[in-house]
């Protein structure tokens, strides 16, 4: 309708039958009425939200735990679930099967070995290959495992530090009796005259590292950081008796012919 040529009464009469209208669709005009006095929002969806249209979970939760992931370095534990599924200390033991160890190694080796691959894949085997070699070789021998273990708590330990004075030690320094025992032990080498007693000072030897070594499992699962880091400069001291052995071994024939 035209309302600019329209006469005044046909006017009147459209406005009087478009209140009637309204009138009696009250619902309707409470509805357009209540609709226009809500504020335009946006509804972020939550991250966890799944879309019913296709069934694939939101895809920003999948990016943060794969970023989660990698930002965790990883361990030489890490590089042997096999036969290291618990991890390190203190969720692992410090102690570890060499045999089970080295059939893994042996595993990973084979299937990271640079000749099996090329170009570039080739380059990154050698430093896989490596990479395993430098974790088995630690993993496998107790004082560099345990070296190794305080590393990642922070401590850093030289291969020759011995048992130096610490705020635990109240001013006490070296650990003198242990010293005094070492010294003595070394006097033994010396004086040694026969292989039989260098079997004897060896088994003697063994007995000091293996309970060097339950006493490091003990700590490291406790969480005592500086007990397992005074424990591990002893084992070192046991471990250099172990190699003076096997040096006078290796020697002893020629020793024992200048004795006969």
């Amino acid at each position: 309708m035209n309302m600019s040529k329209a006469s005044p009464r046909s006017a009147s009469s459209f406005y009087v039958a478009f209140q009637r209208y309204f009138a009696s669709s009250g619902q309707c005009r409470i509805q357009i009425q209540t609709i226009a006095r809500q504020p335009w929002r946006y509804t972020r969806p939550r991250r966890h939200q799944v879309f019913a249209s296709n069934g694939i979970r939101s895809a920003t939760t999948s990016a943060v735990s794969n970023q989660k992931e990698s930002i965790r370095p990883q361990t030489h534990y890490d590089l042997f679930p096999s036969s290291l599924p618990s991890g390190a200390p203190p969720n692992g033991s410090f102690h570890i099967n060499p045999a089970v160890l080295r059939k893994e190694f042996l595993q990973l080796q084979a299937k990271a070995h640079p000749d099996r691959h090329q170009g570039i894949d080739k380059a990154k085997a050698e430093a896989a290959s490596a990479r395993i070699n430098d974790a088995y070789r630690t993993l496998l021998n107790p004082l560099a495992r345990a070296r190794y273990l305080l590393g990642l708590r922070g401590v850093e330990m030289g291969e020759d530090e011995s048992i130096a004075g610490s705020p635990s030690d109240s001013g006490q320094g070296m650990d003198a009796g242990l010293l005094m025992e070492v010294m003595e032990v070394r006097e033994e080498i010396e004086a040694a005259e026969s292989k039989a007693e260098i079997e004897e000072m060896k088994a003697r030897n063994e007995e000091r590292k293996r309970a060097s070594e339950n006493r490091l499992d003990d700590f490291f699962c406790a969480g005592d950081i500086e007990a397992a880091r005074r424990e591990t400069v002893k084992l070192g001291y046991w471990v250099n008796v172990g190699t003076a052995l096997e040096n006078w071994e290796k020697a002893g024939d020629g020793r024992v012919s200048e004795h006969d």
